[in-house]
């Protein structure tokens, strides 16, 4: 009976041992300061753009170099230049280059590069996810929701839309040499380069 009790004794103070190392205490201000917190996409969307993707912008292939290499060789272009957060087939580049405006419109400004490819820069609606997926930077598993990820691509597009495109679209005119740097999307199973409409985020009219 004694050693019944002993091994009784010995199963509990186990048990003990187990909880009190799986249990722990915060305090309830903590507790309430992490569940009040709520993620400023603003603040994100500032810093990304600033620390990343200019840098990414500055980075990217020329128009001259990845239009032909879509035309060519599409899977090539896809795999070494392509990213997308969601499973499908639309997919973001980056893009930079250099070129002469042949139009001008409300919407956008039309231009032709060096090695005659042709692209629109959006200059109206900016909108969507291609800022904040095309430089492959953001990963999905670093946020709790898709809801932070949704407003942070809406505050880097505001950013452009607001700080970016207006100097530029009141000085632009056809005729004009300009800079550009941005993103655009594709869809890989349908393919359509003859519209292409890159998002800025650099544009420069070169005197």
């Amino acid at each position: 009976m004694l050693k019944q009790g002993i091994k009784y004794s010995i199963a509990i103070l186990l048990v003990l041992v187990v909880l009190s190392q799986s249990v722990y205490f915060k305090k309830l201000s903590d507790v309430k300061a992490a569940a009040t917190k709520v993620f400023n996409a603003a603040d994100y969307a500032r810093k990304y753009l600033k620390a990343q993707l200019i840098p990414a912008a500055k980075a990217a292939p020329q128009a001259d170099q990845l239009i032909p290499m879509l035309k060519s060789s599409p899977g090539k272009a896809f795999k070494t230049y392509a990213h997308g957060m969601d499973i499908g087939n639309i997919r973001f580049f980056m893009v930079q280059g250099d070129g002469i405006v042949t139009d001008v419109d409300e919407n956008d400004v039309y231009v032709l590069t060096k090695d005659k490819q042709t692209l629109k820069i959006a200059i109206e609606y900016v909108f969507g996810n291609a800022l904040r997926d095309a430089p492959g930077i953001i990963d999905i598993k670093d946020f709790a929701n898709t809801m932070d990820l949704n407003n942070i691509a809406a505050a880097v597009d505001k950013i452009i839309r607001d700080e970016v495109l207006p100097p530029f679209r009141s000085q632009v005119k056809k005729g004009d040499n300009i800079s550009f740097a941005g993103a655009f999307e594709l869809n890989q199973e349908h393919i359509n380069l003859a519209n292409i409409e890159v998002i800025p985020v650099v544009l420069k009219i070169n005197k």
